[in-house]
């Protein structure tokens, strides 16, 4: 038994320096990334499809060397010499190809990082204006304006508040709904590669996708050369020399098909180079009614995307942090120039929409409009009369004068009424209770008479009125 304790406590003391222990960013990082190799490389949530992409990429290129490899080992074959460099080249484009692919997929594509508080109360508009919205369903009053303008090369341009970030974008940047940041110069999630295309991987993601379309052609002119050197050699016609070349002919039919997703995103991107546009602002018809304002020529443009410097990554994925401060980051409503979920705001009733509208838990939109005025001066004038000496009384009990104290009363079922404890004076308490019954009455006819008169008809109803006794306000339309 002691050593059971003793190895407990051993435990508890482990996991308290465990959870006293520092942890990195990437460790209580908001979005939806997956880190590896201590924070080093980051991907996106679906970076399982990597793998398929690896895949799609390695096969045919190994199906390939296996084809070359047998015809240098081929005695038939003529030119052995020349098959070398054939296969060195094909090796070198797959490396190229998969290390682009590495470049674009596993690091920082521009995440934008995330305010730990809103901004400041002096970003907000007091004049309601028809670009300001409600602060995810919050208090009426608190209110922030959801884009702003910049100029940008003398352009105005509008910018978008995150409600994710806590923060105005800057020019060009959006926010992925699948890694859950915003992310600079944001082209497109790739899902293929399974990581946001933004500004820092950009240029790697033309590599790749313009690598691929190279090694898909030059695998299909090759492995065509080879059925064609077949028929030469063999004598026979070109459909007799792809039966007896079924590698030649898998990757022919492959690499023709894949060329033309790899080729046309090859074209598509280099228009899109050539204009300065993401994919993003094109599928958006962005600058078709107005000019692009980040468009600088076709040289200065490729010369921006190819030439440039990469700018370093504005999070540092190994840095220590404190984790309950960040832990704030995604759960504070921007709410300027209020206490943004204070746990001491609780909602008065009595106050109605006074408090609804100042707290962070706002009030339902049916209490916020009743009007509570006439029960705080009932309220005040029974704290007046208990002070002078009178007894106070209810202002929603009927004749309240007949009654000297608190009747209790107990109802049974359908409107019976068990006997209550209590004195009272004896007219008083007989018409407290006559007014009890009969309003009980009046309530159960009208009821009734609702039913029947959506059943079966004005008629019905009025003989039920009838049966129940001469109550007028029954007959009433």
């Amino acid at each position: 038994m002691v050593m059971v304790g003793a190895s407990s406590s051993s435990v508890g003391a482990m996991a308290q320096n465990d959870s006293d222990k520092p942890k990195r960013l990437y460790q209580v990082w908001k979005g939806r990334n997956r880190f590896f190799c201590g924070g080093r490389l980051i991907f996106g949530p679906d970076a399982a499809s990597l793998f398929l992409s690896m895949f799609l990429i390695a096969a045919p290129a190994v199906v390939f060397f296996i084809k070359m490899y047998m015809k240098i080992k081929d005695k038939r074959t003529k030119h052995v010499q020349e098959c070398y460099p054939i296969l060195i080249v094909g090796l070198i484009l797959t490396a190229v190809d998969l290390l682009f692919l590495f470049m674009t997929s596993g690091r920082d594509p521009g995440i934008i990082p995330r305010n730990s508080r809103p901004p400041d109360a002096d970003e907000g508009i007091d004049e309601p204006t028809p670009s300001m919205e409600w602060v995810n369903g919050r208090s009426p009053h608190l209110k922030l304006p959801r884009t702003k303008d910049v100029i940008v090369n003398g352009h105005s341009v509008k910018v978008k508040y995150c409600d994710t970030c806590l923060l105005y974008r800057p020019p060009r940047a959006s926010h992925c709904s699948i890694c859950d940041n915003c992310v600079q110069r944001f082209d497109h999630h790739c899902p293929w590669l399974g990581q946001c295309i933004g500004m820092r991987n950009y240029r790697f993601f033309f590599m790749f996708i313009s690598t691929s379309t190279i090694l898909c052609i030059y695998i299909f002119v090759f492995s065509l050369i080879n059925i064609i050197e077949k028929e030469i050699d063999s004598h026979v016609s070109i459909w007799r020399a792809m039966s007896r070349d079924a590698l030649s002919v898998f990757l022919i039919v492959y690499c023709f098909v894949a060329v033309w997703f790899v080729g046309g995103l090859t074209v598509f991107h280099s228009y899109l180079i050539c204009a300065n546009q993401t994919t993003y602002e094109n599928f958006r018809y962005r600058y078709d009614k107005k000019d692009n304002p980040y468009n600088k020529g076709t040289i200065r443009n490729l010369g921006e995307i190819f030439f440039s410097k990469i700018p370093p990554s504005l999070n540092s994925f190994r840095s220590f942090v404190e984790e309950d401060e960040y832990m704030v980051v995604g759960s504070v409503t921007p709410n300027f120039g209020v206490d943004n979920g204070s746990s001491k705001e609780k909602i008065d009733i009595e106050m109605g929409s006074k408090h609804g509208e100042n707290s962070a838990y706002p009030l339902p939109e049916i209490l916020r409009n009743l009007n509570y005025d006439d029960l705080e001066e009932i309220l005040e004038e029974n704290l007046k009369e208990e002070e002078e000496g009178r007894p106070a009384f209810d202002p929603y009990i009927a004749n309240e004068q007949d009654v000297k104290e608190l009747v209790e009363v107990t109802i049974i079922g359908d409107g019976k009424m068990e006997t209550g404890q209590g004195s009272a004076s004896g007219s008083g308490h007989r018409e407290f209770m006559h007014s009890i019954t009969e309003e009980d009455e009046v309530r159960r006819s009208v009821q009734i008479s609702n039913t029947v008169s959506e059943t079966d008809g004005v008629e019905k109803s009025d003989d039920v009125c009838d049966s129940h006794g001469s109550m007028a306000q029954c007959h009433q339309p």
